[in-house]
This record gives C-alpha cells, structure tokens and sequence, in this order.
C-alpha cells in the first residue's frame, strides 16, 4: 500500500519550522513530551502524508497524481 501525498511544500515548511520552535522549547523549558509532537511534524512533512488530512479529505499538495 502506498500512500498518497497530500501535503503541499509550503505545508511541509511550515511543519518543519513548528518542530524546530517545539524542539529548542522542549529543551528551555523542561518539556520533554513536547518531542512527540515534533516527531509528529517531522514524520508527517518527510512523508508528505497526513493522516488527518485523510479523515477531513484536506490536500494541499498541488501536483496531480496518476491513478493507478
């Protein structure tokens, strides 16, 4: 099974800015649970597959993919 991307790049930015503000909080406040939404984000941008996306039928991913 293959996933289908429907994270855009502008989205997958924004992702990876968040996790790097949720990782330097994480370490200036002892937050350290903080870190499984970073791996959240950063999976999900890596991936360009959000699960949630999914559910509410969200793409924000631009380019248009073959059926296949």
């Amino acid at each position: 099974m293959k996933l289908k991307k429907n994270v855009g790049k502008v989205d997958q930015i924004i992702r990876y800015v968040l996790a790097l503000g949720l990782v330097v909080l994480s370490f200036v406040l002892p937050l350290y649970w903080l870190l499984i939404p970073t791996a959240i984000l950063v999976f999900t941008a890596l991936f360009s597959f959000c699960g949630l996306y999914t559910l509410f039928g969200i793409n924000t991913c631009k380019v248009e993919q073959n059926q296949k």
